[in-house]
């Protein structure tokens, strides 16, 4: 099929782009590049040798996107532009919803006119909030603690009143846990702008020699080390995940249809660490430092129904995590950066 994918050079829109090219579809890529690079565009080309067709644009440009539309004529998105960071989020929530928000609006209202009528949904484990019961289910209660779990609530309420309101529609809403890891063969990974926000990508900061040390933020949850509780993804798990969406779409009923994708496993901030160390050999000291505001003891996945619908599972270890985010950034220590010094790593 031709897909465009919003946000794909983005960390899971880069990787979501070579299982897509792998997969014999047409790719073509709309990104703003505010808190991504082109650079992650040139190793999807040098991963899977197909450059995606690539525009630089803001989603919420209108006129842009109208153009774009009319250009690669899809006959799917996968939505992936938006801002995701929780501390951002709490300290400039309203930053989070004119752009969030705002990108998915237009977005939807030009799919509507060009009468593009599926959507893949990039949404997050951040819409329960703390749980009540875990693993946590689909099913289970919408109370997100922080403006960035928020916006992704309220998008998903966007995409299932339009899919209700008009019987052409439908949608698969993915609410993914932690990605993290890269690309086995190092050619692209994560790379934040600025501080890292997540763990992983600080971890592996620490370990190139980038920072000093991780800072633990909270060593006082009511878990078994202290530290808290997340369900850690390969980012590959979960770009074969929106291939399954994909493929659910051609055949489900209309409507909005609800996924988590994890591995229904829990490990601790302390357990990453170790683990990075054991992949690593490098000593990566750490300093606790008090709980963030937003942040949630525990959350993992219940992902029984995304086995039993789509047909997907995450098969990939926590050891393959951290050896192929280690092989991203050791091979480049300063990430995607090489392009504002004007080095190109293919000459």
């Amino acid at each position: 099929m031709r897909v465009l994918v919003t946000g794909g050079a983005g960390f899971v829109g880069s990787h979501t782009c070579v299982a897509l090219l792998e997969a014999g579809h047409e790719v073509a890529v709309v990104d703003s590049l505010e808190n991504s690079s082109e650079a992650a565009i040139d190793g999807v080309a040098r991963a899977t040798g197909c450059r995606p067709h690539f525009k630089v644009a803001d989603c919420r440009d209108t006129k842009k996107l109208e153009q774009i539309f009319k250009e690669v004529q899809p006959a799917v998105v996968l939505h992936f532009a938006g801002l995701k960071s929780v501390a951002e989020s709490m300290a400039d929530p309203l930053r989070y919803y004119q752009h969030n928000i705002g990108t998915t609006a237009v977005l939807l209202a030009v799919m509507q006119r060009c009468e593009v009528f599926q959507i893949v949904f990039s949404s997050s484990a951040a819409v329960y909030g703390a749980p009540h019961e875990l693993p946590v289910a689909e099913e289970a209660p919408a109370q997100p603690t922080n403006p960035y779990g928020t916006t992704k609530l309220l998008i998903e309420q966007m995409i299932r009143d339009i899919t209700f309101a008009d019987p052409r529609w439908s949608a698969v809403v993915l609410r993914y846990f932690n990605p993290v890891g890269a690309h086995p063969s190092g050619l692209m990974g994560e790379d934040p702008e600025g501080m890292p926000a997540n763990l992983m990508p600080y971890l592996l900061q620490v370990a190139v020699g980038r920072r000093a040390s991780l800072p633990v933020y909270g060593i006082d949850y009511p878990t078994h080390d202290g530290t808290a509780l997340r369900d850690y993804i390969h980012v590959m798990d979960l770009a074969e995940g929106h291939l399954a969406a994909m493929g659910y779409l051609q055949d489900a009923p209309k409507g909005t249809h609800t996924f988590n994708l994890g591995t229904g496993r829990a490990t601790s901030v302390l357990e990453l660490l170790r683990a990075m160390r054991h992949v690593t050999g490098v000593k990566l000291p750490y300093e606790i430092r008090g709980r963030r505001p937003g942040d949630v003891a525990e959350l993992w996945a219940n992902p029984e129904k995304a086995e039993r619908e789509l047909g997907w599972r995450a098969t990939r270890t926590l050891e393959d995590m951290c050896r192929d985010g280690w092989a991203w950034q050791s091979q480049n220590p300063a990430g995607y950066s090489y392009r504002r010094a004007g080095y190109n790593p293919a000459d």
